[in-house]
Order: structure tokens, then sequence, then C-alpha cells
């Protein structure tokens, strides 16, 4: 017990101060349904340690169960960076007893204070963590060998931690669950994926998850713990032989009862995705290097349905001042031993100081100490140091939502979720939330694949905040957007399907004449005008429009690339709400690969990336063409279609990024399928899928219908196929050989004519006998 301890606690040991903040599904910050710029009650569900006007007042949507939801956040600092260590966990709980409440109050943890003296049937407040789960918590001793540095920590439960010394309730939370992962004791949140700058722990993310791995309590006898309900000392140990220690026996009862250490069983889902993060930078509440939010696509359960959910997103921030997970960097003996003395942390081994001088000038880890820089002992500079923040954990929550069983024709269909983020006002009045946009902005589908349109929002919105119609209020709707008028750009990135309306429009497209992934007039008029939720009222500016919308899924079933926007928040001074749905022929994958590896697998292709073929998180696109499409690409180049061989093996097979981009020359291997005729040999080709005039042949094994190619970047790959000569060279040498002995005859018998009268008189004698 004590070494996994040793080892979990080192996440969360050195940090700077980072919010965390979720806008799709939307993140409550702690917030609900309030008008004001600063939530109400930064206590009312959990601890997020962050700013006061994050978050959103509602959020509730509900999901199709194996749809794809894009999980958008920022961070503060920075990830996939060396300037500091990020840890980025993403869990969701389902349960009859989750709800956001009705008041901006945190629910009580006396049950006096609740209807029927029970919290966790009172609709009134939010909760997550149920009361039961809480006051285990608060009854159980922490884990004792954590670091925490100089902080005086006012108790001995696991309410009480580094990060929350005075043992602070935010609902029913456990603050040494939420400060550690993976917690060593049973939690009700289950893993989604854990992103690291350091993926060599991801073996060790995934196998001590609680999704595949059981956890071990000690269970009291109820009439023990309600005797000892109001002590301030914890009651229920953390260790078997203390657990089973104790004994009970009842008033009355001759029966004698003891503590069980009990098993507690895995959630039974897969591990978690585990890799590394994609990259920010510090001091940053925005985009990632591609210019888009930081984005986890989530494929629901397939089994997952119930009416009762949350998600919550952790998020850990460290320097590297020392190596923090170093069990003899970090432990409760580097602990300060006294009051106000700073903790036995040597910080000053990296800068090239004993101790004694590391003392004598400040570098130690206390809070705001004073340094002498210079070593003159009579200047001195104060650090901004805060030992409860170093190594500090922030978090935001979604509000609930709902999973439903997908049924008909959506039972094994593909859905995508396109949802709405943001809210009323501009970038300063809602920061550090964000304004409107749709999620994903770009939508990649292929015709046969489902888009479920849906969205919510608020009616309590500061009423000065800026925007169109009803003050305070968000809405939103879709509608094609107006074509092309001036030139701008070039069209290669749509070709050769077709573009629809144009981001640079700031005017719709009549309904009656627009076109939008096959859907129908009336699915497209819904979108306008917000129905079938909406039935007449002022929609000019969409006032009368319910605050929440769904549309439905609905089948693409034209390949195109189709512009639209929201026709309300479209005020050019401060906000454009538009989005881009992409339906193409060809099938396209995604995956973001790293140190892990992995594989993208389409139809006629897969990429394998083993273990450590990467050292870097890279996002890597899988497309695959028909010949049709590959030739016209060439053509569109300029170039003329003269690849070697004499027919196709394979469809093109296009891999992104073209460089190279594995490590130390590592390679990675692209599996094609071969496809046509049968072929007595195969070519496998590559070029550049932007400059396709030149291609060059590259060694390959095949394995029954399948040639292997070990790369180490992408490209355009294709196979071709030629027919062997052999059969050819074999009847013509046969054929030579006719006609020479033929010839041959024929010389002969003119030279030797008696030898012809011969065989020609011996035939007609033998004609002549019966």
């Amino acid at each position: 017990m004590k070494s996994l301890v040793l080892l979990v606690g080192l996440m969360c040991m050195v940090g700077i101060h980072g919010d965390m903040y979720m806008h799709n599904p939307r993140g409550s910050n702690n917030r609900l349904d309030e008008a004001g710029r600063e939530r109400n009650n930064g206590n009312r569900m959990f601890d997020s340690q962050n700013n006061n006007r994050g978050g959103y007042n509602v959020g509730s949507l509900a999901y199709m169960a194996g749809s794809v939801l894009p999980i958008e956040w920022t961070n503060q600092h920075s990830c996939g960076d060396p300037n500091a260590h990020c840890e980025i966990i993403i869990q969701y709980m389902c349960g009859d007893w989750v709800r956001d409440g009705a008041s901006t109050s945190t629910i009580p943890e006396n049950p006096a204070q609740c209807y029927n003296y029970d919290c966790n049937r009172d609709i009134r407040y939010g909760m997550h963590e149920t009361y039961d789960y809480y006051l285990n918590c608060k009854q159980t001793e922490r884990e004792a060998n954590l670091f925490t540095a100089d902080q005086n920590l006012n108790g001995d439960s696991a309410k009480y931690t580094r990060q929350n010394p005075k043992g602070t309730r935010r609902a029913y939370e456990c603050p040494e669950e939420r400060d550690y992962y993976p917690y060593w004791r049973p939690s009700p949140w289950r893993d989604i994926v854990v992103m690291t700058n350091d993926a060599s722990r991801c073996e060790y993310y995934q196998a001590e998850s609680a999704n595949v791995k059981s956890r071990y309590a000690c269970v009291l006898p109820q009439g023990y713990i309600l005797e000892n309900l109001n002590e301030d000392d914890p009651i229920i140990p953390i260790t078997q032989p203390e657990c089973e220690s104790i004994y009970y026996q009842e008033a009355g009862n001759p029966n004698v009862t003891r503590g069980e250490w009990t098993e507690f069983p895995a959630h039974g889902i897969e591990a978690p995705d585990c890799r590394e993060a994609h990259w920010s930078r510090d001091n940053h509440l925005g985009n990632g290097v591609s210019g888009q939010p930081n984005t986890y696509n989530w494929t629901l359960p397939a089994n997952l349905e119930h009416e009762r959910c949350a998600m919550r997103i952790r998020y850990n921030i460290s320097t590297g001042e020392y190596d923090g997970w170093d069990p003899a960097n970090i432990n409760a003996d580097l602990n300060n031993q006294n009051r106000n003395d700073p903790s036995q942390l040597n910080v000053a081994e990296r800068l090239g100081l004993d101790e004694d001088e590391a003392e004598d000038r400040g570098y130690v880890f206390e809070n705001n100490p004073n340094v002498d820089l210079f070593g003159t002992d009579d200047f001195t500079l104060q650090l901004a140091i805060n030992t409860a923040q170093y190594g500090r954990t922030f978090q935001d929550r979604s509000h609930t939502f709902a999973v439903r069983k997908p049924v008909g024709e959506f039972r094994d269909a593909t859905i995508h979720n396109l949802n709405v983020r943001g809210k009323r006002g501009n970038i300063v009045q809602v920061f550090p939330a964000v304004e409107y946009d749709f999620v994903p902005n770009t939508l990649e589908v292929q015709p046969g694949d489902y888009v479920h349109p849906q969205w919510t929002g608020s009616n309590t919105n500061p009423n000065n905040n800026d925007g169109q119609g009803l003050p305070g209020t968000d809405r939103s709707n879709m509608v094609p957007l107006a074509e092309q008028v001036y030139s701008e750009g070039g069209s290669s990135y749509y070709a050769p399907n077709i573009k629809y309306g144009h981001f640079g429009r700031s005017y719709p497209q009549e309904i009656m004449n627009s076109t939008f992934a096959g859907f129908t007039i009336e699915t497209m008029t819904n979108m306008a005008v917000t129905q079938p939720n909406q039935f007449r009222g002022e929609m000019s500016e969409l006032d009368d429009a319910g605050t929440y919308f769904d549309l439905g899924p609905q089948k693409v079933t034209q390949a195109g690339t189709y512009h639209y926007m929201c026709t309300r928040n479209n005020n050019f001074s401060n906000r454009s709400q538009k989005g881009r749905l992409i339906a193409k022929n060809e099938v396209v994958k995604y995956e973001s690969i790293g140190y892990t590896g992995g594989n993208v697998t389409g139809p006629s292709g897969n990429l394998e990336f083993q273990k450590g073929t990467l050292d870097h998180l890279e996002d890597i696109k899988l497309e695959e063409w028909e010949p049709e499409r590959g030739e016209w690409e060439i053509e569109d180049q300029g170039n003329e279609v003269d690849l070697p061989g004499e027919g196709y093996a394979s469809k093109y097979i296009i891999v992104e990024p073209t460089h190279e981009f594995t490590t130390d020359n590592a390679t990675f291997t692209i599996s094609i399928n071969l496809i046509g005729s049968s072929y007595d040999s195969i070519g496998v080709y590559r070029s550049d899928p932007y400059n396709l005039a030149m291609w060059e042949k590259i060694d390959h094994e095949q394995s029954g219908k399948t040639a292997n190619i070990a790369v180490k970047g992408g490209g355009a790959y294709v196979i071709r196929g030629a027919t062997s000569n052999v059969a050819l060279i074999v009847g013509i040498i046969v054929a030579v050989a006719v006609v020479v002995l033929i010839v041959g005859a024929v010389v002969f018998f003119r030279r030797n004519p008696e030898k012809w009268s011969s065989i020609t008189g011996a035939c007609s004698g033998a004609g002549g006998k019966v």
C-alpha cells in the first residue's frame, strides 16, 4: 500500500497557478443559472480552484450511446511543452442521484437540514458524489506518507490534503480523491482518457485505473460508524491489519462483529486511453498550435445508457525544480518538522548550492521565501510561492447530461454530435468562458453518417452583456451561408467536391434554393427556426425560441462542403458564429498517436505504430481514394497519368503528415489491401500528394492479399500490378520450334526423295489391308 501511495502522490507535488475550463460539454465551474459575472458559490459542487468568472449557467444535453462527442477545454498553463509538467484526466459518472439542483447553496452535511433527513434525495441541491461517500471520506485516515511540504493540516482524515489543509467541504467531494490520481480507494468516477507530458507512464495509469483494477477498503459495522459520527479523529483505517483489529458489539446483542477488509470490484470497462497532451502555451486560455481548441473526441460507450451523468476534467500543473516522480525526493519524511519551518525538500541541489548555503540564502521550499540572489546578505527578493498550490490540481465539471440507447436506423449508425459552445457577451465580458461557436467548427463525415445538431443556453446571462435579441439570453440556429461573390483564395481545399456557401459571407442562402448535405427543406427550415421544439412566437431574433434545441440525428446523403451560420450571433464587430460540414465520399480517419503507439484503420488500409516509434504526439490522417479520384488529383495538378504497371492493385492511400516524423529512424507499417485482377507481380509506389508528378518504387512485403510497407513518414501510396511475360515467351518458343521442325522436314525430304516415296508407299500399302 505504501509503495503505491508514494508513486501516485507524486503527480501533485510541484506546480503553479493554472485554471481549467471545459467548454463542450459546458463546464459549470460551480455556476447554476446565475445572472452575475462571478459565480455565487465556489463551493457548491466541487473544488475547482478556478476564477469565479468562469463557467456556464446551464449545459444539459442528451447524447446517443456510441456517438462521437468532442470534448473541448482551455487550460491556463502549458501542456505538451518542456516549460511545465502537465497531466489532464477526463472522467465521467452516472447515477440516479446525480443532479444539478435548483439552488446555488452547498448541499448540507447535516441530514437534519435536508427533506426527510435524506440529503441524497433532496433535489434542491446539486450533487454528484453521495452523502455516504463523503461521510466515509471524512471518517477515513488520510495517507500519511504523502508530501505536504510546510502546510499544517488541521486533521488526519482524507478530507485534509496539502491543497486543502483546512478540510473545507465542497458538497460531497472527497479532497484526497480529488487531488491524487490514480486514487487508491473506491471512487465513483470512471476514466475516459489520461493525457500526460510523459507517455512512458501510460502503462502504469492504465493498469492502475479503477476501470480495470479493483480497490480495497475497510468496511466497519454500521453501529460503530454511527456511534463515532461526531468524532474529530478518523475511525476508518487504511490497512488490512488495522481494519480487522476493530471489534464492535452492539448493546443488547451478544454477537460481535469486526471490520472487514473488502474488495470493491473494478468498473468493468476498458482501461482509459492514454497519450501525450496536445501542445498549449503558457499564460494563455486559448487555442492550441493548430489554431483550434484542444479537443478529445470521445466515443461514448455503446452499452452506456443513463439519464443522469456528469463529466469532470482535472488538470495538474507542475514545475521542474526537482524530480517529483522519484520517491526519494517526495515523501512525508521531507515535510516540515515544526510549524513555521520550511519543508526539508532540497530544492537547491540543481542550483549547485549546499544545504547550509541554501538555507542561509533562502533557497528553501516554503511559502514566500526571501532569496539572496547575489550572495551579499544585504539584498533579497521575495518569491511568490504557496506550497499549497505547487503541484496544484484544477478541475471543471459538466452540468448533467443523458446518454440514450440508439434505436431503429440509428442502432448501427456512425453519429457525430454537433453542439454550440460559448455564452452571450463580447470576449472581455465572457472571459474565461468563450463566445459562441459551433463544436466542432469543422466536422468531416461521409455520406451515410449521421449528424446530431443539439445545443442549449441560458436566459440569465448578465443583461448588459453584448449581443442581439432579448438581453441576457442565449439562442442559436443554423442556416446555409450565401455563395461566394468575390475572389478569395483557391478552390483546391474543396475539390473535387462542390463548395456550398462561403465563410466570408454574412447573409444566408434562401432556404428554398439551398442544398445542405442532402437534408430536406423541412429539416433546413427546422434548423433555421428551431422547430419542432418551437411553435410560432416572435422569432426574428429567436427571442421566443426555447433555450434547448434538439434536431435529432440527421442522415448525410450528399457529398460537398457546406458552410452555415447563426443569424442571431453574427455581429461582425465582436462575434461570428459560423461552421462548416465536409461530407466526403472518400474514407478519412484521424488519430492522435504518440509514444504508446496505436493504429489508424480504414477499410482498405491500416497504419500501425509500435510503442516508441514516436517520442511526441502526432496527429495522423489516413485517407483512401478510389483510382478515379487519384487520377483526377494527378490531372488537376497538371500532370499526366503515367503510372508504372498495367493496372491498379489497390486504392490510393494518403497518409499525413507527409514528411518523416518518426523517432531515431524508426518505422511504422502501412498495410494496404490488394484489389482488382490477379497480377503476376505488384509494385508499391510513393509520391507527394501535393505534387503527384513523380513516383518512386519502394520495398514491400506481401502477405496474402495485403502489402506491408515500412516507412518513416506519410505520402501518397498506390500498388500497381503487372502480368508476367513467361507464358507469351513459352508460346513463341513452341511456335518457333514447330516452324523449324516443319521447315527441316521439307528440306530433308527434298534432298532425299526416296525417303518420302518409301513413306508414302508404306502408307498406301497399309491403306489396302483390312
